[in-house]
């Protein structure tokens, strides 16, 4: 019976090896310098490339550790800067779900127009509320919300809200994966400022979203000073010319523990 008990045994390991062996490594984190062949694509718009400068996406997104393969769902996308980006950092084994609501219908004709010129091919677009994603229970990898999390304090004109602030975060660490990432970044109020900042000058105080974040369950990984602008004094509207493209902003990185 020993014998056999062994034998048992080591049939049994000989198999978890060959499993185990099989399973192929999740690809590595693109770096920032693997972003260089997609942001000089010839394919991508001039009006994309003027935005570089100011907005390093390949310093933003070596911060995200984008892998090839990965199921991304990108909130308010509005006219899909970074989609673009992110669809071919991807690949053609990777996803991208994207989200806006109804009331931020600009977004159309610019997700259209990229579409129509053979862009965002592993794209799927959704229009809901921020609290109310469309993507199963821990289905993808990372959820991204780029300049975003104001609005969910900014209520448009003939609209009942954006989405219920606390139901919004419940939904992010919803869709999750367990072990996935959430990407916060926005333009910075001052500290202590009301959350109605959201809705006027479209800035939010990042203790805001931290604590947000936290009673979703959703744990603080790292933080980036990559957009940060202490020049900024965080009181004019983010349209202002004098500091649009500029404004001291805020990136953080969430994990779901489970």
């Amino acid at each position: 019976m020993k014998s056999g008990f062994r034998l048992t045994l080591s049939a049994l390991a000989l198999a978890l090896a060959g499993a185990c062996a099989t399973t192929p490594a999740a690809p590595p984190a693109l770096k920032a310098a693997d972003y260089a062949a997609i942001l000089s694509d010839p394919a991508r718009s001039e009006a994309d490339k003027k935005d570089d400068a100011a907005r390093k996406p390949a310093e933003v997104l070596d911060f995200v550790q984008v892998r090839p393969g990965d199921v991304i769902l990108e909130m308010e996308v509005g006219r899909g800067w970074f989609t673009d980006i992110l669809s071919t950092a991807v690949g053609t084994t990777g996803r991208i779900i994207t989200q806006n609501p109804k009331e931020f219908a600009y977004s159309g004709p610019a997700m259209a127009a990229r579409k129509a010129a053979g862009r965002l091919t592993n794209v799927t677009e959704t229009t809901t509320p921020f609290d109310r994603l469309e993507a199963a229970d821990g289905s993808v990898d990372k959820v991204l919300w780029m300049l975003g999390p104001h609005e969910l304090y900014y209520t448009p004109k003939d609209s009942p809200g954006l989405g219920d602030p606390a139901r919004s975060y419940a939904e992010i660490a919803r869709v999750l994966k367990p072990g996935g990432v959430f990407i916060a970044m926005d333009h910075a109020a001052a500290a202590g400022a009301p959350t109605t900042t959201g809705g006027t000058i479209h800035r939010i105080d990042p203790a805001v979203v931290l604590a947000s974040a936290a009673s979703a369950g959703l744990v603080l990984e790292a933080r980036s000073d990559i957009l940060a602008n202490p020049e900024d004094d965080r009181s004019k509207m983010v349209f202002d010319a004098t500091i649009r493209r500029h404004t001291d902003q805020f990136l953080f990185r969430f994990r779901k523990s489970k």
